[in-house]
C-alpha cells in the first residue's frame, strides 16, 4: 500500500483517455475529505457515547465504524471488502455532482478508498509509536519471559484446538482447517493497548505482560501466516522462509532496542540544535517512520518498527515533551484506523435468514468458543508473579481486530476458504474485537490474586 497507487490508477485507467490527473485529482480529494468528515463525526459521537456509559471510547469508535460502514449506512465502504462504487453513498454523491460515468466512479472509488486506507495505516503506526512511548522498556524487559510464555500459549492453544476441531467435528480438509486455525492465533495489539492506556493500566504488570505478549504474538502470527500462505499456494511449507522470518524478527526487535541506547544521546543533541518549530516531534517521527519502513522492508510489520521506535525514545530525556507532542497527531490519525476497522465489517454474515450463512453460524460458534478460551487460558501461563490479575491478562489477549481480518482476506483471496468458513472467521473477529474492551475494564476492577501473607518473625528471629 502506498501513496502512488491512487494517482497511478487514475493515470493508467483506460476510460480516462487523454484526461490529465489534475482533472480527476480534485474529485478524489473531495471523496477523501468527505470520508474523513464521516470518520471524525463517527469517532467523536461513538467515543463520547461510549464514555458516558462507562465503556472504553475505542469501543464506541469501532461500533460507530460499523454503523457508517458496510453493515448499515454505506458512508465508508472499501472495494477489498467486496463493495462497488454503487454501494458507496459518498461516491454516489460525487457521481451526481460531477456527472461521472460508472467507469470513472469506479476508478475514483478505488483511488479514494486507497488513500483512506493509507491514512488508516499511518494511524496505526502512530498509535503503536505512542504506545511504545508510554511503555516502560525496563518494566517490559522484566516481564519479557512471562510475555513470551503467554504469547506462545496464546498461539499454540487456539491454533491446535481450532485446526483439530474443524477437521474432526466439521470434516474440513486439512489446509482450510489449518488456515482457519491460524486466524485464531492473532491478537490485536492496537485495540488492547489503546484500552489499557485509556483505563490507566498500560504500565501495570498485567498491562506490560499483555503488550509484550501481543507484540511477540504479532511476530508469531506473521510467521504462522507465512507458513499457511505458502502451504495454500504450493501444498508445502517453505522452511527457508520460516527460518528467515524467525531470525529477522528476533534480530530486528533486539537489535533496534540495543542500538537505540546509542541513538538516545544523538536524538537529544539533534533536538537541542534545531531552533524551529517541531524540533522534537519531527526527528521523532522520522525515526518512527524509518523503523516502520525497515520492519516492512524485511517482511515483518510496520507497526512493530513503530513500537520499537517508541520504546527507544521512551528512554530519552525528551520523553515527556515528546509524549505531549505526539498526542495531537494521534488524535487526528488514530480514529481513522479504528473507524475503518469497524467500517470493513459486514454484519450481514450474521443473518441466519440467508441459507449460506447457517452453516457458517455453527462453525462460527465453535471458532468463537476456541478464540475466547484459547486466549483466556494464557492468564494461567504466567508464573512467579504473586498477586497478578490472571483474568485481565487472559481477557487482554482476546481481541483479533484487523489482524484476524487479514488472515480471512488472504485465505479468501487464495481460494482456500469457502464462504461459510470465511463468514465464520469474520464473525469470530467481530465478536472478539467488540467484547474485549468492556471485559478488560471489568477485569481490572476485579481483585487480583491475594498476596501470600508475610510470616512474622518469631522471638525476634527473621529468616535470612
Amino acid at each position: 500500500m502506498n501513496f502512488i497507487n491512487p494517482l497511478s490508477k487514475l493515470i493508467s485507467h483506460p476510460f480516462l483517455g487523454t484526461a490529465t490527473p489534475s482533472e480527476y485529482s480534485p474529485i478524489v480529494l473531495t471523496g477523501v475529505l468527505l470520508s474523513l468528515i464521516v470518520v471524525y463525526i463517527a469517532s467523536k459521537l461513538g467515543g463520547e457515547i461510549s464514555r458516558k456509559i462507562d465503556l472504553p471510547p475505542v469501543l464506541g469508535e469501532l461500533v460507530a465504524g460499523v454503523i457508517v460502514g458496510a453493515s448499515a449506512l454505506h458512508l465508508l465502504v472499501f472495494p477489498e471488502g467486496g463493495a462497488e462504487a454503487s454501494n458507496s453513498v459518498v461516491i454516489g454523491l460525487l457521481q451526481f455532482i460531477n456527472n461521472l460515468t460508472p467507469d470513472a466512479a469506479t476508478s475514483i472509488f478505488e483511488a479514494q478508498s486507497e488513500v483512506v486506507s493509507v491514512l488508516a495505516e499511518i494511524g496505526v503506526i502512530i498509535l503503536l509509536f505512542e504506545i511504545g512511548l508510554e511503555s516502560d522498556l525496563k518494566e517490559l524487559q522484566k516481564v519479557g519471559y512471562q510475555a513470551t510464555v503467554v504469547a506462545c500459549v496464546g498461539v499454540a492453544v487456539p491454533f491446535i484446538a481450532g485446526t483439530v476441531g474443524l477437521v474432526y467435528f466439521f470434516h474440513f480438509p486439512v489446509i482450510p482447517a489449518i488456515f482457519a486455525g491460524a486466524a485464531l492465533t492473532a491478537t490485536s495489539i492496537g485495540i488492547t493497548s489503546k484500552v489499557l492506556s485509556e483505563i490507566g493500566q498500560l504500565k501495570s504488570r498485567e498491562g506490560q505482560i499483555i503488550v509484550g505478549a501481543a507484540v511477540i504474538d504479532d511476530i508469531l502470527g506473521i510467521i504462522v501466516l507465512a507458513v499457511v500462505a505458502s502451504l495454500a499456494k504450493t501444498g508445502e511449507v517453505d522452511i527457508v522462509n520460516v527460518i528467515y522470518l524467525i531470525v529477522s524478527a528476533t534480530t530486528f526487535l533486539i537489535g533496534s532496542i540495543l542500538l537505540g541506547k546509542f541513538f538516545n544521546k544523538s536524538f537529544v543533541g539533534i533536538a537541542d540544535k534545531l531552533q524551529t518549530r517541531g524540533n522534537i516531534i519531527i526527528p521523532a517521527l522520522i525515526f518512527a517512520f524509518f523503523m516502520a519502513f525497515i520492519g516492512n522492508a524485511i517482511h515483518l510489520e510496520a507497526i512493530l518498527g513503530a513500537f520499537a521506535a517508541g520504546l527507544v525514545l521512551d528512554e530519552t530525556d525528551k520523553r515527556k515533551e515528546l509524549d505531549e507532542q505526539v498526542k495531537p497527531i494521534a488524535d487526528i490519525l488514530v480514529p481513522i484506523f479504528f473507524v475503518t476497522v469497524g467500517a470493513r465489517v459486514d454484519l450481514s454474515v450474521l443473518n441466519p435468514a440467508i441459507p449460506s450463512n447457517r452453516e457458517g453460524l455453527f462453525i462460527a460458534i465453535f471458532l468463537i468458543a476456541i478464540a475466547i478460551i484459547g486466549k483466556f487460558v494464557t492468564g494461567w501461563a504466567v508464573f512467579g508473579q504473586p498477586g497478578i490479575n490472571r483474568i485481565a491478562i487472559g481477557v487482554g489477549m482476546i481481541p483479533r481486530g484487523e489482524v484476524g481480518l487479514v488472515f480471512a482476506g488472504i485465505g479468501a483471496a487464495s481460494g482456500v476458504l469457502d464462504k461459510p468458513l470465511q463468514a465464520a472467521i469474520i464473525m469470530m473477529v467481530i465478536l472478539t474485537t467488540f467484547i474485549a474492551p468492556p471485559l478488560l475494564r471489568v477485569a481490572f476492577k476485579e481483585p487480583a490474586e491475594p498476596q501470600k501473607p508475610v510470616e512474622k518473625p518469631v522471638d525476634g528471629v527473621t529468616d535470612s
